[in-house]
């Protein structure tokens, strides 16, 4: 990791961090941010993100990367190549009234929530990530995805403390769905979740989500971010079904060989075997290989 940051007459006028991602599968990138929706510099003005940039090229040529990429969410470099129609980020203002978040809510989607509320589930915040990591690396495997290692789960909750939360739903006392969130400023952002089977039955994601945002909503914060989805995907899909409108996000790269930027996404047919295989593997055996794959994808 390589944190960048920019100073005039000692104050912090821009900040840049990085991460060097180099794998013999994957690619060898330098990119702001791996793991996360947003990334790229931060800076008070042009001349400070120019200066940022110039360090992170001059950190490119001396890693030998493949390609530098930001995260953007506004394109900053016209001359860079960029795609921007994979992700779309989904966000959307609520507020304290349950029934106005209720109502904010198109009507099929809203007589689904309903119905979750009839359900008998229970959301309960937990003090640890064992719970939410386990509904978490089960529903990831069942998508075919690597998970993390569970030791990153718990240094989130570690480093963000309260802006961290975790939330599990129980339905028949059993655990059926869970969800990590962070709290930034007047945002929160429903960042990892998960569920068993039984999730689907209960309508747990459903509830899980609108008991977020009624909790959120009512300690004052006025915009839920739902995270990016990939376009033509069921999570996209469901977002939409909330009324919430797709933001495209167009992240920018700044080739360094090649023509264009590998595509490292499940979306790549080429890994569509490799996908069917994962989703056979037991558990215990992709909770123990995953994390060594994961950290090369970014």
């Amino acid at each position: 990791t390589y944190f960048l940051y920019a100073e005039r007459g000692g104050r912090i006028e821009g900040v840049l961090p990085l991460a060097h991602v180099n794998s013999r599968v994957f690619g060898n990138t330098l990119v702001s941010l791996p793991f996360a929706v947003y990334g790229g510099p931060v800076a008070n003005d042009e001349a400070t993100r120019l200066v940022l940039d110039a360090h992170a090229l001059a950190l490119a040529e001396r890693l030998d990367v493949d390609h530098l990429e930001y995260r953007c969410q506004v394109r900053a470099h016209p001359d860079w190549a960029c795609k921007d129609n994979l992700y779309a980020t989904f966000r959307r203002e609520i507020g304290p009234d349950p029934e106005k978040n209720l109502l904010a809510i198109p009507r099929k989607q809203r007589a689904v929530v309903r119905q979750s509320l009839k359900s008998g589930l229970e959301a309960r915040l937990e003090p640890d990530v064992d719970l939410i990591y386990d509904l978490y690396a089960e529903s990831v495997r069942n998508l075919g995805t690597p998970v993390f290692a569970r030791q990153y789960f718990r240094n989130l909750k570690q480093v963000f403390g309260e802006a961290c939360e975790i939330s599990t739903v129980f339905g028949e006392g059993k655990p059926v769905g869970g969800v990590l969130s962070f709290y930034f400023r007047d945002q929160v952002l429903p960042y990892y979740a998960g569920g068993t089977p039984d999730a689907r039955r209960f309508g747990a994601h459903d509830f899980m989500y609108y008991d977020l945002m009624n909790r959120a909503g009512a300690n004052g914060i006025t915009q839920f971010d739902f995270g990016r989805s990939k376009q033509g995907t069921g999570a996209f899909s469901f977002k939409k079904n909330w009324g919430f409108r797709p933001e495209f996000l167009p992240y920018e790269y700044r080739l360094r060989r090649g023509e264009e930027v590998r595509e490292n996404n499940p979306l790549n047919p080429k890994y569509r075997l490799f996908i069917a295989a994962w989703k056979r593997l037991p558990l215990p055996i992709a909770n123990l290989i995953g994390p060594y794959i994961v950290r090369n994808l970014g």
